[in-house]
Formats: structure tokens, sequence, C-alpha cells
């Protein structure tokens, strides 16, 4: 998308608050004078919650795993533990694990796992010419992707910072880099995919990250510069709100029209549970690519994959509301996350959970509230101006 383009058709370029390709990450002050940003409040409470989510995102402290094996005969790609950056990164890693299929003169393959990963390794196979079959015990809405916020978040849930490596920071920035695009080229309705505004919330004005030569940022590159709102500038509680464009992926939407493009291209999806290396043994494809997520854990003893909880709260939807927050008027408690609001199409989405280590499939009612209750808290504290 035209960047020129883009802020033209946003609420903050109407407004005069434009980004200069030459600006700093976060502009510290704008012209006096300017119009208040206006938004559309988040009709926030418990009567108008529909209802409550829990999937489980496949973590590794060491980051996404993404190799070639072998499985007696068989080429075996692993291509799984991306945290909560499955929806983000798995074009990325999904044309990589079609590479090393591209090693075989074979061209028939079984992707293992019809989540965000698994359809867009399926996909990128087709690409190339692949004529693939995914099997899989569930498929969607009844897989983990459909259980996400779901933006361009990379780096969510994806690696512990003094665990990553030269050569995991190399299959990374590849990764996003390819994805980044794709995404971008994939805005509109038919996949859901669309650019929305991003307010994040603070008192205080963000210092500049620490950098290590050793672990550059690895979000560099990977999102427009930011504009620093100033007190009046912006309807919401805090002092600041630093405003850029983030991506939006509706999951429902984005996961049925990848299952529609393989079927399309002549894919074969079969409901088939694996429980032992063996059993993908049978199979009469001679690649497969495993995209099973946590299930790599049993399936190929995976220890270092644990699972973090993660639960939404879903409201009514509302139309008028087009914007995305982060942040609330209260700090997280140790070990959570903060706040966090996506509207989409099926309803007001609330996040900011993760459970490290929590297997348990029930919501945590103690977390539902918590998140629940402090965006009613955060909306109702919205200035009157942003009401009219």
């Amino acid at each position: 998308m035209n960047r020129r383009a883009f802020l033209a058709t946003t609420s903050l370029a109407a407004a005069g608050y434009g980004l200069s390709a030459c600006a700093p990450k976060v502009k510290p002050s704008l012209a006096p004078g300017r119009p208040q940003v206006r938004v559309a409040p988040v009709r926030a409470s418990w009567d108008r919650l529909i209802r409550t989510t829990v999937g489980l995102r496949p973590h590794r402290d060491t980051g996404f795993m993404l190799r070639a094996d072998k499985l007696d005969d068989k080429l075996l790609v692993h291509n799984y533990g991306h945290g909560g950056a499955g929806m983000s990164l798995s074009w990325g890693t999904g044309l990589m694990a079609a590479e090393f299929a591209g090693e075989r003169p074979e061209r028939r393959a079984a992707v293992i796992g019809c989540g965000a990963v698994g359809l867009t390794s399926a996909r990128q196979l087709q690409r190339r010419g692949f004529e693939v079959t995914i099997y899989a015990a569930a498929v969607p809405p009844n897989v983990t992707s459909n259980m996400s916020l779901a933006g361009f978040t990379p780096t969510s849930g994806l690696v512990e910072p003094e665990r990553r490596t030269p050569e995991w920071d190399a299959q990374y920035r590849r990764a996003a880099d390819i994805a980044y695009r794709q995404l971008q080229l994939m805005i509109g309705p038919i996949y859901g995919v669309s650019w929305i505004d991003n307010f994040t919330l603070s008192n205080e004005i963000p210092g500049p990250a620490p950098q290590s030569p050793d672990r550059p940022s690895l979000m560099a590159g990977l999102q427009p510069g930011e504009v620093l709102l100033q007190p009046g500038e912006h309807p919401f509680p805090t002092k600041y709100a630093r405003w850029s464009p983030t991506i939006r992926i509706e999951p429902s939407i984005y996961l049925d029209a990848l299952v529609r493009d393989f079927q399309l291209w002549g894919g074969r999806i079969v409901v088939r549970k694996f429980d032992a290396p063996r059993d993908l043994a049978s199979l009469r494809e001679p690649i497969v690519i495993n995209c099973t997520g946590l299930g790599a854990r049993d399936l190929f003893g995976d220890q270092e994959l644990v699972p973090l909880k993660g639960q939404l709260a879903v409201l009514v939807p509302q139309a008028e509301v087009t914007y995305h927050t982060t942040g609330g008027l209260r700090p997280p408690p140790p070990g959570s996350l903060g706040l966090h609001m996506m509207p989409r199409s099926d309803g007001i989405i609330l996040g900011g959970t993760s459970l490290r280590d929590v297997w348990a499939m029930e919501p945590d009612e103690a977390e539902r509230v918590r998140v629940v209750e402090g965006h009613i808290e955060l909306f109702a504290a919205m200035k009157p101006t942003a009401r009219a």
C-alpha cells in the first residue's frame, strides 16, 4: 500500500498528523493548534460480553523451530513453536519450509496441522508445484489460530532475549520480512487483513529501547514510524498516546480464505491424529512438514515447548470502533501482559493474558475480571469530546 495514500485515509491524516519519511521513530512534539483526535469509545460493560475464548500458544524459549530432518526415507521439515507470532510469521517460515522441501525431486508433500502455520506452509508448497495434503486432528475454526487477537505482532511470546543466536536471528529476520510483505499484499475484505490506527497508551514518554550489537531489535523495519500525541491531542485518559498504523488480521475470515485457496489449488484435508513418528512414516508422501505447534512436544519429544495460555473476552461488535489500543490505566501485575483491544467484525476483542506453562483450557476468572474491568475503566474515562 502506498504510504501517502494510506495516511490520507486515516483519521489522523485528516487531522494533520502526517508522518515524514525522514521523521524520527517517535515524534516528540507536534505543531500547536492541531485538532484532537476523535475516535468512538468502546462501550465496555459486562452485559455486552458475548463469549470468552482460550488458546494455548506454543512457546520455546529459544524461538521457533525451523529445520530439516529425516524420518526413515522421508524428508521431515519442522516448522513450529511460534508462540503468539504464528499468524504474523507463518508466510515467512512456510516459504522457508517449502525451500527445504524443494531440495528433493519429489513433488508430493504432507503438512501436519491446519492452523495458520500449516495452511501457509501448504500454500507456499503449492506455489512451488507440490501436490499437498494436510493431515490434522482439527480444522478451522477449532484451531489455536482462531483464538488469537490478532495483529502483526512478530515478536509476541516468541523468544527469550538471552536465548537468541545469530543463526536463529537470521532465520527470524528473513521470515518476518517475507511475512510482512505478504500480509500487505492481502489487504482487503477477502482475507480479512487491514491497516488500522494503533494507540499505545502511557503516562510517560518512552525512552529509547536498549540496543545490543549481539541482539539487534527484532522489530527494526517491521513497522511504520510513530507519532507521540501530547495531552489535549488525544481522547484517552493517559497523558500520552503513541499513534502508528498496524496490520489487523481477522482470524475467522483469514483462515477460511486460506482453506478455500488451498482447496482451489487441488489440496486435500484429511482429519487424522498422529500419536507417534511411526504413524507419519506410513504416509504416502515422501516429504512431511511438521506444523503441529504444541503437539510436537508429545509427537517428537520437544520438551522445550510450553504453552502460553491466552484468553480473550469478546464484546458485541461496534462498527464505529476502528482503532486498536495497547495499555490501560493501571500497570499489569507481575507476569501478566498489558491490556489490548482489537475491533473485529465478530466482536470487540479484549486481551492481555499470557500464563506460562498453564495447560487448562477453562477460562481463568481472575484474568477475565482484570481484562474486562480494566477496559471498562479505560473507556469510561475517555474525554467527553471523543463521544460526540
